[in-house]
């Protein structure tokens, strides 16, 4: 029972309060994780060297900050307490859906240029050059992909191993949005965080797009699923987005530019472009697939 009601504190306390707008935890774990980069990443060193390093970096960051936090759990207090809090540091469902309607807020007005600032802070594609579909496009992936990533993946990963489980869960996704990248400085540096979110994400992922199929159109959801999340480079984020896709019946996906480089991604999801208040319909989905979870959570409870 403990668990439950960290979650259920946690999903209050984020529905209140929001992201913190200072000291977030993860701004010093990201300072951090650039004080260890500094010191591991070599680029003269061999692709082999700098594939070590990065597991060596990574294992140094897990451990130093996941065994005191062993010792700490330790406390009668910690499941109330401390817990709850620390969930609530590891999800963004608020934010998320604040983010989102910022954009939606920005194209209502045919405010192009503040749609553009607004996307690019939830996305790493360039945005300077989008038009208001791109934009769209966009954001209702951001939507789709950080639902997993950002709510049920860590929901998932404290249910299975409590705080540890979500910490490590939130450390690794921190460290694959800054060493994940497939370019020339972290390609082999990042390998092992990289891989390290793919497998934590793996099951959490699937369980996010059997939720949006569920809520939405459920037999579109399986096709874009079954057919075309094996043609985006995710193994995670593609199953996540042709589902959201194709329970939402939207057409996604195309032309993106990434460092200033085009890259044609394929199409995937449903027949009808997006339109501004499709972006709502992202955000309800999220919130729906949210109290879902917690249903059945609660049921689960009530046998254990």
């Amino acid at each position: 029972m403990e668990w439950v009601i960290a979650i259920f504190s946690a999903v209050l306390l984020d529905l209140y309060f929001g992201e913190p707008k200072n000291g977030h935890p993860l701004i010093a774990f990201g300072r951090f994780a650039s004080f260890v980069e500094k010191i591991c990443l070599k680029t003269q060193l061999s692709d082999f060297h700098q594939r070590i390093m990065g597991v060596i970096a990574l294992i140094f960051i897990i451990v130093i900050l996941i065994v005191p936090l062993y010792y700490l759990q330790q406390g009668a207090w910690f499941n109330w307490l401390i817990a709850p809090i620390i969930l609530y540091f590891c999800i963004a469902a608020t934010s998320l859906k604040q983010h989102a309607i910022s954009v939606f807020s920005a194209l209502e007005k045919n405010d192009l240029k503040l749609a553009r600032k607004k996307v690019a802070m939830i996305v790493s594609r360039d945005c300077t050059k989008m038009d208001a579909l791109a934009v769209r496009r966009a954001t209702l992936e951001s939507v789709l992909e950080n639902g997993a990533d950002a709510i049920f993946a860590p929901l998932f990963w404290f249910v299975i191993g409590g705080v540890l489980g979500v910490v490590l869960y939130r450390l690794s996704n921190t460290l694959d949005a800054m060493w994940g990248y497939k370019n020339q400085r972290y390609l082999y540096f990042g390998w092992a965080a990289a891989r390290l979110d793919d497998i934590l994400n793996f099951i959490p992922a699937r369980l996010t797009a059997m939720s949006y199929i569920l809520l939405g159109n459920t037999r579109l959801g399986w096709y874009c699923w079954l057919c075309q999340a094996k043609l985006l480079e995710s193994p995670n984020g593609g199953v996540v987005m042709t589902a959201g896709a194709g329970g939402l019946n939207l057409k996604l996906g195309g032309t993106a530019s990434y460092h200033g480089k085009d890259k044609e991604k394929p199409f995937f999801g449903g027949a009808n472009l997006p339109t501004n208040h499709d972006i709502k319909r992202a955000n309800r989905l999220i919130n729906l697939s949210l109290i879902l979870w917690l249903a059945v959570l609660a049921v689960i409870s009530i046998f254990i």
